[in-house]
């Protein structure tokens, strides 16, 4: 697992092992950031259920002015911060060892969220719950895009609040849904 592109291109990135973490793979990352590839210079990212921090890092990478990850497994906030050391990108964000609804909830978040990256464990109801906080606590900008990685059998709503879904990839197992505020396409 490396960085694409941006002032961390190349660098390769650590990430636990065994498996309790699915990192994103290269090719559902690269595609992630060519649809949002416009969307990011300058915006405040927010990267939950972090696991090595690998989508964060590449926003950061790539003009991103902060992120904020949080990750309740104390294990994948150390590789966060080992990743963010070797990317020399430590300086522009701040990690959290919290439940990611705790972080949602505790008033830590200072800057509206222009990007959101949202990938827990696919069992369960974590990610709607999480799609649901993120967006009635109002900490999303305007023109902000919410990125939600889930497993391709989950069919994730066509809206929440004022987001809708506006566009949704299948990559064999992995399903990445994005929400707009007011894009209903």
């Amino acid at each position: 697992m490396r960085v694409i592109t941006g002032t961390a291109r190349g660098r390769n990135l650590k990430t636990l092992d065994g498996l309790e973490t699915r990192p994103t793979a290269d090719k559902i990352k690269q595609a992630v950031f060519n649809t949002i590839q416009f969307d990011i210079e300058g915006m405040h990212v927010l990267d939950l259920f972090a696991g090595s921090g690998q989508m964060g890092i590449e926003a950061l990478s790539r003009g991103a002015q902060s992120c904020v990850f949080a990750d309740s497994n104390p294990d994948a906030v150390k590789i966060v911060e080992e990743n963010l050391s070797l990317t020399k990108l430590a300086q522009k964000a701040n990690v959290y060892n919290m439940d990611a609804f705790a972080l949602l909830k505790s008033g830590r978040l200072k800057n509206k969220i222009g990007i959101a990256f949202l990938d827990p464990p696919y069992a369960g109801e974590t990610l709607l719950d999480a799609l649901n906080m993120l967006i009635s606590l109002d900490i999303m900008a305007d023109f902000g895009v919410i990125i939600a990685e889930s497993s391709a059998e989950k069919e994730l709503p066509e809206q929440i609040g004022e987001f809708f879904k506006c566009k949704k990839n299948n990559y064999g197992k992995t399903s990445v849904s994005y929400y707009r505020k007011g894009e209903n396409v």
